[in-house]
């Protein structure tokens, strides 16, 4: 069983190709996986007040990504990589937000901020 497998399905027809090499992940996990890894490089250079509103934002975020894959998934209809990608995109910003608001929150309740 190759790792990868673990964090991603690597389906060919929902993955990207670069001259015939398939992207070790799926094209919604790459935007997920970019914008994941973008967001947590602004979070550390910049101070992000995680108010109930930037929730909210990040919830609505994974909307679309939820909607694209539970259709897809159901056979209610076929989605293609490009909409993959910006969902994935959508999603893993909206996760990104959340798990450092999960990680600011216990860090301020372990130092009796909360």
């Amino acid at each position: 069983m190759n790792i990868l497998n673990i964090i991603c399905h690597r389906k060919p027809e929902r993955s990207f190709f670069i001259k015939g090499h398939q992207f070790p992940v799926c094209a919604r996990c790459t935007g997920f996986y970019i914008s994941l890894a973008l967001y947590f490089v602004y979070a550390y250079y910049f101070f992000v007040d995680y108010n109930p509103s930037l929730l909210f934002f990040a919830l609505l975020l994974l909307i679309p990504t939820a909607i694209d894959g539970l259709t897809q998934l159901f056979e209610f209809r076929e989605s293609n990589n490009t909409l993959r990608l910006i969902t994935g995109l959508m999603g893993g910003l909206g996760l990104g937000i959340l798990i450092k608001a999960l990680k600011y929150f216990i860090y301020l309740k372990m130092n009796g901020g909360l």
